[in-house]
């Protein structure tokens, strides 16, 4: 044991604010100052490689993208596992006939059902998904008409509804091969959720960067918000939940730290005495 630390830190709600990607200044320093000290830093993420990339210059170690689908250690991929092009299809076809808004997220874009900011626009504010989506509509990340997906090797499927009866064809023809990563926030008037590759999640990403730098689970420590964070949370060594966080992950986490928006990162660093 080398006694590093690995540190695994979700972005929309965690680092940043929801759908933003500039993390407060102490979140910053606080990730310099650890990583001086000689641990590293990894993003663990549902954004896709192209909606993360905003974030790259402030050098971290490595990611796990796209909800654990695509894994990097510096320069290197060590794990890449897009869907097949037929479960992708099949997934869109069942989804679209429920009436489920969907956002396709290939490696370096993002497909987006036209009529998906008119949804969005009608929802209240406060969960950090919900916000990511509505702030990635109206800025410049880059979400392209469903209409132009061609058929590039798709990694996950954000879904959005108003009644859960509306996933029950889904569920009887996907569950099989994809998790329902549903949040726990029905009080805002839409599910909204994601649908994940069964091959993968962000605790396997986890593992899979501890397995190829030889570094022991125990000495790993992960930050997340929302129930996309569940399989990270309940894999690392120490687990902790934003203040903003989902009441269920803060329950199953070792730690609650303050929010987001309140310098949560530093102080939590500071009291795991990473700093």
């Amino acid at each position: 044991m080398d006694g590093r630390k690995l540190i695994f830190l979700d972005i929309d709600g965690t680092l940043t604010v929801p759908g933003e990607n500039v993390p407060p200044e102490s979140a910053l320093r606080a990730i310099r100052r650890t990583q001086e000290k000689g641990n590293l830093v990894f993003l663990c993420t549902g954004r896709n490689y192209a909606m993360l990339k905003p974030l790259l210059q402030y050098g971290f170690d490595g990611m796990v993208a796209g909800a654990g689908g695509y894994v990097t250690v510096g320069d290197e991929v060590i794990f890449d596992c897009p869907m097949e092009a037929d479960v992708t299809r099949k997934a869109l076809d069942v989804l679209h006939r429920n009436g489920v808004f969907c956002t396709l997220e290939t490696r370096d874009a993002t497909f987006g059902d036209e009529n998906l900011g008119e949804f969005l626009s009608g929802q209240a504010e406060g969960n950090s998904e919900i916000e990511r989506w509505r702030k990635a509509l109206s800025s410049a990340l880059n979400i392209r008409p469903m209409s132009e997906y061609d058929g590039t090797p798709a990694y996950k499927i954000v879904i959005m509804c108003r009644e859960m009866s509306q996933l029950d064809e889904a569920r009887e023809l996907l569950e099989g091969e994809f998790n329902f990563c549903i949040q726990d926030v029905p009080e805002h008037g839409c599910l909204n959720g994601e649908l994940i590759n069964r091959k993968y999640d962000k605790g396997r990403g986890v593992l899979r960067i501890c397995e190829h730098l030889g570094i022991p689970v125990s000495e790993t420590i992960g930050f997340g918000d929302s129930m996309n964070d569940r399989e990270m949370i309940e894999t690392v060594g120490i687990s902790v939940c934003m203040g903003n966080g989902s009441e269920t992950l803060k329950a199953l986490s070792d730690m609650v730290c303050p929010g987001v928006e309140d310098d949560g990162l530093r102080k939590a660093f500071e009291e795991l005495g990473l700093l």
